[in-house]
């Protein structure tokens, strides 16, 4: 969706808010102990610093910091250096292939010419110009005398074997549209970092609380069917006295004992389920798998405070305020208006200011220099220069501007810019379609709510009659107006009571829990 801004972003910013801070506390995974017994609350405290989601989620956004500090870094200077040397081999005659090409071989012609020359001019009557061969012969028995080996015919005297080139080079970006663009970009990508790990924060407490609370679940469960199980074994053992006292017969205590083994199986899944529903609940919270994690509370409503949720309309104004998965997808539509700017700045010129400084040497390998002796024409001196001899040595410096302007790309940028405007009112549509689906979550959250109350209302009801029935059959069984079938019956409707009672419960606090994710109600540290 975003491709100009990526491709700008991998070579100018790279790819790629709070830093990824180490909280320390008891509940860390560091420090955890071995047994822990928490309440949803301190589990979802918990679980915001351990949560694996969560702590990659910082890592965005502290890789959205990183990105910022790279997109400035594209507008500072830039220096760079660089060094080269270069050992030639063989030199080609510059001049080869053109009339000049045997001047090589002709520079002791000119050497011979110009001592003619001065012969005649110089006024001095000893000095008469000489043959070609002779002013050889004299220069090379000059060479000789001074112990100095001449430079051969033909030799290239523009050829330096050593040549060694340091430099640096410093450029500043005066305009670049897609770059001051680019770092809005990179800001607006750590607000939507932000924001989505803002919710990442609200969807990891949604999910403990419903773990928590079937957790919760599955433990009260667990324990009903405990007291179930118990008061059954109890009503086994006396229907098996009942029996041999020849009061009750051999058919109730068979029942009684198949029912009992029955619940037992029960009582053994509800127990597996428990665990497993714990163990998930550790997963989530982020802590070791040997920590023991015990659950606080109870789904008992008498001991809530009952939501005071709003009307749909006003959760609905109050959701657009607070998601944050909402000020994201608005974020994404200004990436979107970001990217656009990128590709419209392509129409206008980048230009930026460069300086070069540059030591350039020309050492060659040979570095006598030989010179005639003032006055002698043909008695020669030499001296051997340093490596460093300034006349190897010269500075190079320039400074200037570049602009670089596309003028004409066979309206590929039109076709671009309309491309992105297109994807910016597809952003919208989305954004209208999240807008109403929102309002669509919040009155299903607030039909979730009253219709758990309702249950809750009724099973409270049912759960009062249920116990006053237990009551009654355990009073006539122990009267001998009532048989055990009808008190293990009782038992029975007592625990599907209770059972329907703690789903109503859960389902009420998975609801509350619903209801605050469609809010976008912040998650307190």
């Amino acid at each position: 969706m975003f491709k100009s801004l990526t491709v700008y972003l991998l070579f100018v910013i790279g790819i790629p808010t709070a830093l990824f801070a180490q909280e320390t506390n008891e509940f860390s995974a560091e420090h955890m102990p071995d047994e822990i017994t928490v309440t949803v609350d301190e589990a979802i405290q918990i679980a915001l610093i351990n949560n694996h989601m969560l702590r990659r989620g910082l890592l965005d956004i502290e890789m959205a910091e990183s990105q910022i500090r790279e997109a400035w870094g594209s507008l500072y200077p830039q220096v760079s250096s660089s060094g080269e040397y270069t050992r030639s081999i063989i030199t080609p005659n510059p001049f080869a292939g053109s009339d000049a090409g045997g001047l090589f071989d002709s520079f002791g012609a000119i050497d011979w010419l110009a001592f003619n020359e001065g012969a005649r001019t110089d006024g001095d009557d000893d000095t008469e110009p000489i043959p070609f061969d002779e002013y050889m012969e004299r220069q090379a028995q000059g060479y000789q005398d001074a112990g100095i080996t001449p430079p051969g015919a033909g030799d290239n005297p523009f050829a330096v074997e050593n040549q060694f080139n340091f430099g640096v080079n410093v450029t500043q970006t005066i305009y670049n549209g897609a770059a001051f663009a680019a770092i809005k970009g990179a800001r607006q990508l750590r607000e939507v970092s932000e924001d989505g790990h803002e919710r990442e924060r609200q969807e990891v407490a949604d999910g403990i609380r419903r773990t928590f609370y079937g957790a919760m679940l599955a433990q009260e469960q667990k324990e009903v069917l405990e007291a179930s199980v118990e008061r059954l074994r109890k009503t086994a053992e006396e229907t098996a006295k009942s029996v041999e006292a020849g009061v009750a017969s051999r058919f109730d205590r068979v029942s009684a004992e198949v029912e009992l083994v029955n619940l037992e199986t029960d009582l053994i899944e509800a127990e597996n389920r428990t665990k497993q529903a714990i163990k998930n609940l550790a997963l989530q919270l982020g802590v070791p798998p040997q920590t023991t994690v015990n659950l606080r509370g109870s789904l008992d409503f008498d001991d809530m405070e009952p939501l005071d949720y709003l009307d749909p309309e006003s959760a609905h104004e109050v959701a657009l305020q607070q998601r944050p998965d909402l000020r994201q997808a608005e974020g994404m539509r200004e990436l979107q208006e970001v990217e656009k700017s990128i590709t419209k700045s392509q129409y206008l010129p980048t230009i930026n200011a460069f300086a070069n400084a540059a030591y350039i040497g020309s050492v060659p390998s040979n570095r006598t220099d030989i010179t005639q002796v003032e006055g002698q024409d043909f008695t020669f001196q030499s001296r051997e220069r340093q490596f460093f001899d300034d006349a190897y040595w010269e500075p190079q410096m320039a400074v200037g501007i570049q602009l670089s302007w596309s003028i004409f790309d066979g309206f590929q940028r039109r076709a671009r810019v309309q491309q992105d405007r297109i994807a910016i009112r597809q952003t919208e549509i989305d954004l209208d379609l999240q807008e109403n689906a929102i309002h669509l979550e919040i009155e299903e959250a607030i039909d979730d709510l009253e219709t758990a109350m309702k249950r809750i209302m009724s099973q409270e009801r049912n759960l009062e009659q249920a116990e006053l029935n237990y009551e009654f059959s355990v009073t006539r069984l122990r009267e001998g107006a009532g048989t055990a079938l009808e008190e293990r019956q009782a038992s029975s409707l007592l625990d599907q009571s209770r059972q329907n009672y703690l789903a109503a419960v859960h389902d009420y606090l998975v609801a509350q829990s619903k209801y605050k994710m469609a809010l976008g109600e912040p998650i307190l540290n």
